[in-house]
């Protein structure tokens, strides 16, 4: 029976990582220079093959891990792309993935390295093959996700104004909310801790600062939550 399996096409796999951050000035992408031909010199998300010994979630992992020494952040398989022609050198389906990182908490180990640099998502460069497309395909996957998953919060620092976290997500909708409304919906969630600090840099009253509240915040993972802005 196995040996049927010979006849077969062989196809190679390969997974490719959107990585979304946010700096307070809007909703950004980190993009690297693809250092081999075809399209060397030119901007490419950060991608891989994947290997017999792994799954897919173990390969974006790894890839990840490579290109950024991060471990333990928000990652999300999205869709695969399986276009005959999307790679000129070899038949390849890409599974795609969008992770969520901080950029104040990482900004100086994710830049060192592979030439890496930050981009305004309204302001990116062209991307080789189809990586366009992915990108699009997943800021509309991580703006769904936002009214079902509490994954805006993975882009924020520790400690956080409800201004900044209003202007997040006014970046990832690309819309204005009303302040208001927004509030009230945030603070029915029950997952935000009210801290005795200010931000003194926000106003000359100073804001509130805020952290989540780790037990909550991981009940509403698992369980339904919806936030419709």
């Amino acid at each position: 029976m196995l040996n049927s399996y010979s006849a077969e096409d062989k196809v190679l796999v390969s997974v490719d990582c959107i990585i979304f951050g946010f700096d307070n000035e809007g909703l950004k992408i980190l993009l690297i220079k693809r250092d081999f031909e075809p399209e060397k010199g030119k901007w490419s998300l950060m991608g891989g093959f994947l290997k017999k010994e792994e799954s897919l979630n173990d390969a974006a992992t790894r890839v990840l891990n490579h290109y950024t020494g991060l471990h333990n952040i928000y990652m999300e398989q999205f869709y695969a792309y399986s276009e005959i022609d999307r790679d000129p050198v070899e038949r390849t389906v890409s599974v795609a993935y969008f992770a969520l990182i901080n950029i104040e908490n990482h900004n100086t180990e994710l830049t060192k390295d592979h030439g890496a640099e930050w981009f305004s998502i309204s302001n990116m460069p062209k991307l080789i093959f189809d990586h366009d497309e992915m990108v699009s395909h997943g800021i509309r996957r991580l703006r769904y996700r936002t009214s079902t998953k509490p994954v805006g919060f993975e882009l924020l620092p520790e400690k956080f104004t409800m201004r900044q976290l209003l202007e997040l997500y006014e970046a990832i909708l690309d819309k204005e909310l009303d302040k208001r409304n927004f509030i009230s919906k945030i603070n029915s969630l029950d997952i935000l801790i009210k801290l005795n600090e200010k931000d003194m840099l926000s106003s000359r009253k100073g804001s509130y600062l805020y952290m989540f509240d780790k037990e909550k915040y991981d009940a509403k993972t698992r369980n339904n939550f919806v936030l419709n802005l």
